[in-house]
């Protein structure tokens, strides 16, 4: 597909920044893209999805309203290469994610990655959690993802928050509209409390149910699997669904977390890019553009970066 001149000629990174506000050495934030989809069970193509956010980002704009200035100029983003991922199987490919970001966490930097299937969470929480061992996980999803196994494996996107709640850290799901019967033994018997997407009305309770759910801890980490929103907002999903969130209700409900906790690292998954939708390119570019906004200049707030 054709682009201006103009667009072609911007760098070919997360919202197109020049050096000056790109360079690893000088970002407070990195993005990670990993093309994995090797348990995916409906429809292939989310391997793409991090390539086609990079490319709709570069039509994304800088200036933030509610920060009140270009947050991807003031902080700088460095967008590292894309994961190389192996065929040796999920769990070897799950320790390549888990050491990639082991390294940017390291180095003091917040991590936004994108994937990609959603079992990368896993992966990536677990690296989070050695910096912040008391660690919340907001998960915005179509699905619970908590089967215990999938097609023969614990490492699936089907079983990646059974993992992270095995693991003892707690996470709140938010926008569900599809669970097995495992998965609702499993939410009675591990005292869960999934924010289902039809209990979401015009009222913020649900929003203080899903921050109640979060626990004490200041520090929480972020997965959005696409598939979480209505399909009328992005509808080039691995698994979609019908019904879901709102764009406003998704911003109302980060911007709720943000305001009251400390966001430490961020996903975004799931994408599988169609011919002809960039519209669910660009929303997942600006959803993720967003949410480097708000971990940094989260409203009203003493948790600041």
């Amino acid at each position: 597909m054709p682009f201006s001149p103009e667009f072609d000629l911007l760098p070919y990174n997360f919202l197109g920044l020049p050096h000056t506000a790109s360079n690893y050495a000088d970002a407070r934030a990195v993005v990670l893209p990993i093309p994995y989809e090797g348990t995916v069970s409906f429809h292939s193509g989310t391997r793409r999805g991090p390539q086609a956010m990079m490319l709709a980002s570069r039509q994304v704009e800088l200036y933030d309203p509610a920060a009140g200035c270009e947050v991807g100029s003031e902080i700088g983003v460095h967008t590292l290469g894309e994961l190389i991922i192996n065929s040796a199987g999920p769990e070897p490919t799950l320790q390549l994610v888990h050491d990639a970001a082991q390294t940017v966490i390291a180095d003091g930097k917040f991590l936004l990655s994108f994937g990609g299937e959603h079992s990368i969470t896993s992966a990536l929480v677990e690296a989070h959690h050695k910096k912040f061992p008391s660690v919340a996980v907001l998960q915005i999803d179509a699905h619970l993802d908590l089967r215990d196994r999938w097609l023969g494996t614990e490492w699936s996107h089907a079983s990646v928050m059974r993992r992270l709640v095995a693991r003892g850290v707690r996470v709140q799901a938010v926008g569900i509209r599809n669970i097995s019967a495992e998965e609702a033994d499993f939410v009675n018997q591990a005292g869960l409390d999934p924010v289902l997407a039809d209990q979401v009305d015009s009222s913020t309770r649900w929003i203080d149910r899903a921050l109640a759910g979060l626990g004490d801890t200041d520090d929480v980490y972020i997965s959005i699997d696409l598939d979480g929103l209505d399909p009328s907002v992005i509808r080039a999903v691995g698994t979609p669904e019908p019904a879901g969130l709102s764009w406003r209700q998704t911003i109302d409900l980060l911007t709720a977390v943000a305001s009251r906790k400390r966001i430490i690292g961020a996903d975004v998954v799931e994408l599988c890019p169609q011919p002809g939708d960039l519209a669910s390119d660009f929303a997942a570019a600006k959803l993720a553009y967003k949410l480097l906004a708000l971990a940094f200049y989260p409203p009203t707030t003493n948790k600041t970066r």
